[in-house]
């Protein structure tokens, strides 16, 4: 069995723990919450939804002190938080410790690197969960898709594997990619399509989706990301992309995208690394974002208005 620190523990990072503990391995959750750290210490981390429904023991705490070495490493933090999050992890890296860095968005991997040696470094995605804290120590999610990875610059292939067969052992689809910029942006789409949207409007997917409005919204956000991929020379291997959004989306229809409850919550949100990458890259490549700029901009004069308030 491995040692697994997962820091960043919040909703989904909640579910990877919790299956993680359950198939025997011994995982240290790391989450800025007090409350959550706390509660999972004292009265163990429940899961429950797609998975089924558990409560385990397990050891949590704010801070990755006393952890000491561990074979895997996942960072599950939000990105803005990736830098503060890596420098935390180096006492926690021996020689063939693996670092998974699992973001929404752009950019994670690459702020990681410097930090904790690139040829360490594999990048997952994750989508299809529709994870969400009902209560400090108790997690939900809504479905239960693929966990996608790809070394990041020089990771060992053997390596690569023997971090994904971890998750497997716990339950989890896993599929590795060679080309990590198709594997990144096959998810970044899907969040751009709803991140905004739903953060904006506060519906769930399933609601946007059947929303004439909302999904006008959402699909220009989608179809703005995919034209800057396109510029960028990515491939996107998933049919229509249009079609594989709706496809994907209504499978959680339920599901509220992080974007949206970080906001509820009076918590900073993604938005920078998610809908406002596509104008920052679609610039320079002369592809024009009118609406990812008009919710980009809608989202952070609401943040700027809440995070005052």
């Amino acid at each position: 069995m491995a040692k697994i620190a997962i820091v960043g523990c919040g909703a989904m990072g909640s579910v990877y723990a919790a299956l993680m503990v359950d198939a025997g391995h011994e995982v240290h959750a790391v989450t800025l919450w007090p409350d959550h750290a706390e509660a999972m210490a004292s009265k163990g981390l429940r899961c429950e939804g797609a998975s089924g429904d558990r409560t385990v023991p397990i050891h949590a705490s704010t801070t990755t002190d006393g952890i000491g070495l561990c074979d895997l490493v996942i960072i599950a933090t939000k990105a803005f938080d990736v830098e503060a999050a890596a420098r935390s992890c180096l006492p926690l890296l021996g020689p063939e410790t693996i670092v998974q860095t699992i973001q929404n968005g752009l950019g994670s991997p690459e702020i990681a690197a410097p930090i904790l040696g690139a040829d360490r470094i594999a990048v997952g995605v994750v989508g299809g969960f529709g994870a969400s804290i009902r209560a400090p120590g108790h997690a939900h999610h809504n479905g239960m898709e693929m966990i996608r990875f790809g070394a990041f610059a020089g990771l060992p292939k053997q390596l690569l594997q023997a971090s994904g067969k971890i998750w497997e052992s716990a339950g989890f689809k896993v599929a590795l990619f060679d080309d990590i910029k198709q594997m990144v942006w096959e998810k970044l789409v899907m969040n751009v399509a709803f991140s905004g949207s739903s953060c904006i409007t506060g519906l769930t997917i399933g609601q946007i989706l059947d929303d004439a409005d909302a999904w006008s919204v959402a699909r220009g956000c989608a179809e703005e990301a995919v034209a800057v991929a396109k510029a960028s020379g990515v491939r996107l291997d998933v049919g229509d992309p249009i079609e594989h959004i709706k496809k994907l989306g209504g499978k959680i229809p339920d599901a509220r995208p992080s974007m949206l409850l970080d906001y509820n919550a009076g918590r900073r949100c993604e938005v920078d690394a998610i809908n406002g990458a596509i104008p920052r890259l679609g610039k320079p490549l002369g592809v024009a974002t009118p609406v990812n700029d008009t919710v980009v901009g809608l989202i952070r004069a609401r943040e700027r208005r809440m995070l005052a308030s």
